[in-house]
């Protein structure tokens, strides 16, 4: 990686690197535990609900690409949780071990503290390493284990649920 990403709000413009991102991870990964590719109006439809939501969708722009993408959304559609958010962070393929999500969860961060998150919640397949100590480092900490709660490739995943507390308000 020979240049600086630049971490900034989404546009119309990004969605098409959002969404081969996110097709990567779904083909390849277990980030993602959705068989389903998606379309350009998925993704449209997607930006368009974290935007009316008041949600911030960050992309890192780097050798004029989409190199990464976050948000954040709802964790729970109830009320008493609506200072609480579960987040996303995705890192094209190219670009994977340069630092890019710590940087996305960072501004991700600092913008969940602007709009009065409470809490951020990470849900994480058990078995990626990466992510999990990534979020560690990010003072995350982990509050659970789910044994064998999804499926993908043909075999049962864990997840881990991690948190991190934002604001003491």
């Amino acid at each position: 990686m020979t240049s600086t990403p630049l971490i900034r709000d989404a546009a119309q413009a990004d969605l098409h690197g959002i969404m081969e991102i996110y097709n990567d991870a779904v083909v390849n990964t277990t980030a993602i535990w959705n068989d389903t590719l998606v379309d350009i109006d998925n993704r449209r439809q997607w930006f368009e609900a974290r935007k009316a939501k008041g949600y911030p969708v960050l992309v890192a722009q780097l050798e004029g690409r989409v190199a990464g993408y976050a948000s954040y959304g709802d964790w729970r559609a109830f009320d008493g949780y609506r200072f609480t958010v579960e987040h996303s962070v995705y890192v094209h393929r190219d670009f994977r071990g340069h630092g890019l999500g710590r940087k996305l969860m960072q501004e991700l961060i600092a913008k969940a503290a602007s709009n009065g998150v409470h809490v951020m919640i990470a849900a994480i397949e058990s078995g990626n390493e990466a992510s999990i100590a990534l979020h560690t480092a990010l003072d995350f900490r982990m509050v659970g284990k789910f044994s064998e709660v999804g499926t993908k490739f043909g075999r049962w995943l864990d997840l881990t649920c991690m948190e991190l507390k934002i604001s003491s308000v």
